[in-house]
This record gives structure tokens, sequence and C-alpha cells, in this order.
């Protein structure tokens, strides 16, 4: 089993407000070959070539954003992550990232299997729908939860997989995964206890 990392140092603001980029940011190491898959508008990768001087690339299926990427100086094409991960060869990158996209993907372990193939690590961070906000809008409205973690109706969310911390870790242990090392956060401050019910984003590197 891997072990709960307690400490995450202090990251430009380049990095944006995303406790998650933080984390991935102290992670990935300098030179390092980096693949952002749904890396958005580039902000991560820009940072990383910057700050680590990674050889990065990226990938994004919405056009819009793999443009502003492109304008940031980061190499990024526009393509389905649920579809096109079958041409890259094995250990072709040391980190593939998936960060706030596993829950909007349609077959979620097909898409980690790829992930590990391709990568000599993986990082994939999401959103904790085991968090006690989420719970507690369950059972108080007895409806789909709309909450600042999950703020999207039901009818048009792009999560189409709901996971808890709890769900991720057994779908590691059940497939085989190797979890190098956890990550638990509550906007950006530490979680050491009680995850599932307390952190709202969960960040796991495997092996």
């Amino acid at each position: 089993m891997g072990q709960v990392v307690t400490a995450i140092h202090a990251q430009p603001v380049s990095l944006i407000e995303r406790p998650d980029f933080h984390v991935i940011g102290e992670i990935i190491q300098p030179g390092s070959r980096v693949l952002d898959l749904g890396c958005g508008e580039g902000e991560l990768l820009a940072w990383l070539v910057e700050h680590k001087s990674v050889m990065a690339r990226g990938v994004e299926i919405s056009s819009a954003q793999v443009r502003r990427a492109i304008a940031r100086g980061v190499s990024v094409y526009q393509g389905d992550i649920n579809e096109g991960l079958e041409d890259y060869p094995d250990k072709a990158f040391d980190y593939v990232i998936l960060s706030q996209t596993l829950q909007e993907t349609r077959a979620p372990l097909q898409v980690l299997r790829e992930l590990l193939r391709i990568g000599r690590r993986t990082i994939v961070s999401f959103p904790n729908f085991g968090h006690w906000s989420v719970r507690l809008a369950m059972l108080q409205n007895g409806q789909a939860p709309k909450t600042k973690l999950f703020p999207h109706n039901w009818y048009d969310s792009p999560n189409i997989h709901f996971l808890s911390i709890n769900d991720f870790e057994d779908l590691c242990r059940d497939n085989g995964f190797p979890i190098e090392r956890r990550y638990f956060l509550s906007g950006a401050r530490r979680v050491e206890k009680f995850p599932n019910l307390m952190a709202q984003t969960a960040v796991f590197l495997l092996g």
C-alpha cells in the first residue's frame, strides 16, 4: 500500500486556484516527458515547461481550449482520450496526467489501463463523491446532489461516473494498479483522517 503524503509546498499563483495542480507540480520531476490528457487550456503544462523544463504534450477535446493552449506555447492537439490512446507506444512518457477528467470518461477502467501502459507513472486526480457535503445533500433532498463540489444539474453535468476515494482504491486493488502515493485535499488544506468523508479532492500517483 502507498502512503499518505503530508507535505505540499507552496507553488506560484501561475498554477491558478487548483490545489490538485499544486500537488501535481510537486510530483513531476524536472526534465520529464509529460502527457496531460484533458489538459484544458494548458495552464499546468505551461507551468511545468517553465518551472520544471519538461517535454510537454497535451490532448484536449475542445477545439477552443486547444487554441488557447497553443497560444500559451505548449504542444496540444485535439483528440478524444476515450478513443485515441492506442497509438502511443508503451512507456512513451515518464508521467501521464489525468486531472479532474476520469469521471468524464466513458470507460474509466480502459482509460486507466492505457495510461499505465503509456506512462511510467500515472497521476490521477478527481473530485470525491464520498465527501460529507454530497452525502448530506442527498440525505436532505433525496435528489442528485448539487453542491459546490458538484455544481451541475444531473442532466447537464459533464460527470458521467461518480466515484469516491474508496471506489478508486478498490478499483486499483482489484486490477493490480500499484498506488505509490496518495494526497487528500479539502480546498488547499491537507486531509489526514477519514479522507473518504472529509476530502474534496484526491490525487493518486500510480506506478
